[in-house]
This record gives structure tokens, C-alpha cells and sequence, in this order.
């Protein structure tokens, strides 16, 4: 009996851990960008857009494709440097135990 107890408050202890995270999620911001910070994004831990900078030396209609381009690799960027964050969090709340994905984490 005494494993079972002690192993339900692991448990309890991981459940505490792994809210804390969500918290911590939920109040996350990544930034990113491409063409040396020519564009520059920034999302949330739930991966959603927060802003967007531009630099004017882009608005031109025969830049139109470059910016697009920029655009795109700033917010995998941000989607990159966040996926790897949130990896790395979990890891240190885990303890490096896989199958936790039916939690509401994302990743």
C-alpha cells in the first residue's frame, strides 16, 4: 500500500507540474524572423498570430514575392523556436516520460 500512495502522489505532484506548465503556455510568446529581422512575427504558446513587423523597405509591388516568402519563414520561425521550448519544458516536467499527449499540451 505504501507504493500505491506514494505513487498516487507522484501523480498529484506531475498533475500540479504539468498546470503550472499550461499556465505558463497560455502566457507564452515566440518571437521570430527571416531575412535578417527584415520581418519579424511573434505567436502565442497556442501558436497563434500576436504580431506581424514588416519593415517599409519591403512594400513594394516587385517585393510583393520576397515578402510573402518572409513572412512564411518568420512564423515557422516562431513555430520552430516555440516547438522546441515546449519540448524542452515538458521533458523537465516528465522527467523524459513519452505519451502524455492526450493531456491538452500542444506539440
Amino acid at each position: 500500500m505504501k507504493n500505491l500512495a506514494e505513487l498516487m502522489n507522484q501523480a498529484k505532484n506531475l498533475e500540479g507540474k504539468l498546470r503550472d506548465m499550461q499556465t505558463e503556455i497560455d502566457q507564452l510568446e515566440m518571437p521570430g524572423e527571416a531575412g535578417a529581422g527584415l520581418v519579424k512575427a511573434v505567436i502565442s504558446g497556442r501558436y497563434a498570430v500576436k504580431s506581424l513587423y514588416i519593415d517599409p523597405s519591403l512594400m513594394k509591388e516587385s517585393e510583393r514575392e520576397i515578402l510573402e516568402d518572409l513572412i512564411i519563414a518568420a512564423l515557422n520561425d516562431a513555430r520552430a523556436k516555440l516547438e522546441a521550448h515546449l519540448a524542452k519544458k515538458m521533458e523537465g516536467v516528465t522527467g523524459g516520460f513519452g505519451g502524455l499527449g492526450g493531456l491538452g499540451l500542444p506539440g
